[in-house]
């Protein structure tokens, strides 16, 4: 065997080898994912197998994994015991990868023993050190388990984060470099026909992911999709600019006159920290590498907006009732539109079979890039999106970004993170198109759209987490001001699921984007002939109260009986606007209609009292209508009512002891109480006390 010697450049992580013709051995050890179980050709087709092709032959890799193992030595199989760890041993490798853990989530194995794993760990690595001093070690992540696995809920999900954590531990006390087998394949349930072994796309993955960690080579520098000529960045706040680049480049960032650098990590990842920049739409941002260097301008700095939601958000300036004359007034250099769009439209349809593919590899959305605010851009952008961004920028006077991630039909869990759903709400994940939390049309659509896949883990964007793990994620964090939200539709017949989903979804955006006062404001439901909506509407005027820094813009005077898209869409994207220019810009401007407050009996009336009811008055100049009280909720009567100093009094005859209030209780209402800003009041159901 021909002697050769390794040696690392710390601050690159690239490996240099000193004679070219002699062979680098590779042993990947491990589990069942190593030795590849569930793969038809695992010869050829095991993750190990395929780090072979990628690295050439310049490489021996072996597989030396086994099915079953555990790291932990008092575990049911220890590793250490088994005939491929004295293989592995005997075969002196110069780099060693080692993915073990996932078997140690066996309820015979981590509650009695997890104390030992560290250690465990750390006699795994130095007996391979012992054989080869200069031996590189690479240690994994281990890969995810998903909530199909039968061991889910009992522990394994718990445990399975407690290994993640001792295996950055021993990263850290023994030098061994720490790779990532879970992230890249989170999002991907799909890649696991049984929760826990990775298909050969899967471990192709896993290939891919030694392969970058070996030799350095991430692709050359590449930045996020959201930068483009024409981008608008978050002014007055430091701002991460960040991307890729092969390990240890050197990474220099330029802009209005500031001079950032920063290497590339062994991962491949390399940021830098810009100084707030002030409002201003002709900026160059440059970002070089000593090979390369990509180059964007007309950049601005203003105010960044995410607009998401389903099709009333989705919703083109051009079906809009004013589009005739919205449009031609459209130019606008400080507004810049990024606009997210799906390559097929979630409608009644029957996709081709490239699509169905696509949509399984998370590929549902077009490429697109910044554009400046003209009537061809606009025209396709949500119109809901550009009136609010119009609002704000005749207010504020500096540039206006608006992303633009809307998907028609979608459901609120499909923009939810799987972790949060993992972590709070399982059920909903289990078989979501049988299971009852997804609306029956939308379940019937979604497989309409499948019906030529025979695949039992085909994918779709009304999948919860599908949309957050496709169109959320790939932001990047991307620096944003707030959210505006539009959805709930496809949620509407189950109230009490969707408030448990909207705080996780709010709270998974706030991490996502490490602001935990991110504002989010979101549109009530308008008024439909849908009987559920009565009740979902009330259940969003609630979530505003229960979730703080959000918002609510009233949409029920501008319904349709018929029509679940409301033409109309001024009047909403200006109340989004409204709340953003009061609570997040400090404009004195009443941000909402009428807000039910309080009820209280005084004497044989009612008193009903509002937050933002200055100037209460009807908004048609008739009498005040679609008031109710009961003293058993389900048996109202009509009550009469009279605005006086700011309130509401109501008068019956038929209730001596009212108990309940309520306004506008219809799916569809005309109910006409409004502020002296014209806005109007929230539909409600409230306790009189």
């Amino acid at each position: 065997m021909k002697r050769f010697f390794v040696l690392l450049i710390l601050c690159s992580w690239i490996t240099v080898w000193t004679q070219a013709d002699e062979t680098v051995k590779v042993a990947c050890m491990g589990n069942s994912i190593t030795y590849g179980t569930g793969i038809v050709d695992r010869m050829k087709m095991s993750y190990p197998a395929q780090l072979q092709n990628m690295l050439g032959d310049r490489f021996r890799v072996g597989n030396f994994g086994k099915p079953g193992a555990t790291l932990l030595e008092k575990g049911h199989r220890p590793y250490r015991k088994q005939e491929e760890y004295q293989n592995a041993l005997r075969f002196a490798a110069d780099i060693v990868v080692i993915h073990l853990g996932v078997n140690d989530t066996d309820p015979r194995d981590w509650p009695d023993y997890r104390d030992n794993f560290v250690k465990d760990y750390l006699r795994l690595i130095d007996s391979f050190r012992e054989v080869n001093p200069q031996c590189r070690i690479l240690i994994a992540y281990i890969t995810p388990i998903g909530d199909r696995h039968p061991r889910f809920m009992s522990g394994t999900q718990q445990w399975h984060k407690e290994i993640q954590e001792a295996i950055k531990t021993v990263s850290e006390i023994s030098g061994a470099e720490l790779i990532d087998f879970h992230t890249p394949l989170y999002p991907f349930p799909n890649l696991f026909p049984d929760a826990i072994h990775p298909n050969e796309e899967g471990a192709g993955i896993l290939a891919k992911t030694v392969y970058a960690a070996i030799t350095g080579n991430y692709g050359g520098l590449q930045l996020p999709a959201t930068y483009s000529d024409n981008m608008v960045l978050q002014r007055d706040t430091a701002l991460c600019i960040h991307g890729m680049a092969n390990a240890g480049t050197h990474v220099t960032v330029k802009i209005a006159g500031q001079h950032k650098t920063a290497t590339a990590g062994k991962n491949g990842r390399w940021e830098v920290t810009i100084d707030p920049i002030r409002a201003g739409s002709n900026y160059t941002l440059t970002v070089s590498t000593p090979e390369t260097s990509q180059t964007f301008r007309n950049v601005a700095a203003g105010e960044v907006w995410l607009c998401s939601g389903q099709s009333n958000m989705e919703f083109m300036l051009k079906q809009d009732r004013n589009a005739a004359s919205a449009i031609p007034q459209a130019t606008n250099p400080d507004i810049r539109l990024f606009n997210m769009q799906g390559r097929w439209k979630t409608d009644a349809s029957e996709w081709t079979e490239q699509a169905i593919d696509s949509a399984s590899r998370l590929m549902y959305y077009k490429e697109t890039a910044w554009q400046t605010c003209t009537p061809v851009s606009a025209a396709n952008f949500s119109a809901v999106a550009y009136y609010f961004g119009k609002m704000l920028q005749d207010s504020l006077h500096v540039p206006v970004g608006l992303i633009c991630n809307a998907v028609g039909g979608s459901t609120t869990e499909s923009w939810t993170d799987r972790f949060s759903l993992e972590a709070n709400f399982p059920a909903i994940l289990k078989d979501w198109t049988t299971n009852d939390f997804t609306q029956q049309w939308a379940r019937e659509r979604a497989l309409l759209n499948l019906k030529r896949s025979t695949s039992p883990f085909k994918r779709h964007p009304y999948e919860p987490c599908y949309l957050y793990e496709a169109g959320i994620l790939p932001l990047e964090k991307y620096p944003i001001k707030g959210v505006i939200w539009y959805q709930g539709e496809s949620n509407a017949h189950n109230m009490q699921a969707h408030s448990r989903l909207f705080k996780l979804l709010v709270e998974g955006w706030r991490k996502q984007w490490n602001n935990a006062r991110l504002p989010f404001y979101f549109v009530q439901l308008s008024s439909l002939n849908r009987p559920s909506w009565t009740w979902f509407r009330d259940s969003q005027r609630l979530l505003m109260q229960d979730i703080p820094y959000t918002g609510m813009a009233v949409s029920s005077d501008k319904g349709d009986s018929l029509d679940v898209h409301p033409t109309d869409k001024r009047p909403i994207g200006e109340r989004l606007a409204r709340w953003a220019l009061c609570r997040e810009y400090g404009k004195a401007i009443v941000p909402s209609g009428p807000l039910f407050k309080r009820a209280t009996q005084e004497n044989d009336t009612v008193v009903v009292e509002f937050a933002y009811g200055e100037g209460l008055h009807t908004s048609d100049g008739k009498p005040l209508t679609h008031f109710e009280v009961a003293t058993y909720e389900g048996f109202y009567f009509p009550a009469r009512a009279e605005i006086r100093k700011n309130k509401v009094i109501l008068y019956t005859d038929k209730v001596k002891h009212p108990k309940f209030v309520r306004y506008g209780w219809q799916p569809f209402t005309r109910a006409n109480l409004v502020n002296g800003d014209g806005l109007p009041a929230s539909t409600f159901r409230g306790i009189i006390r």
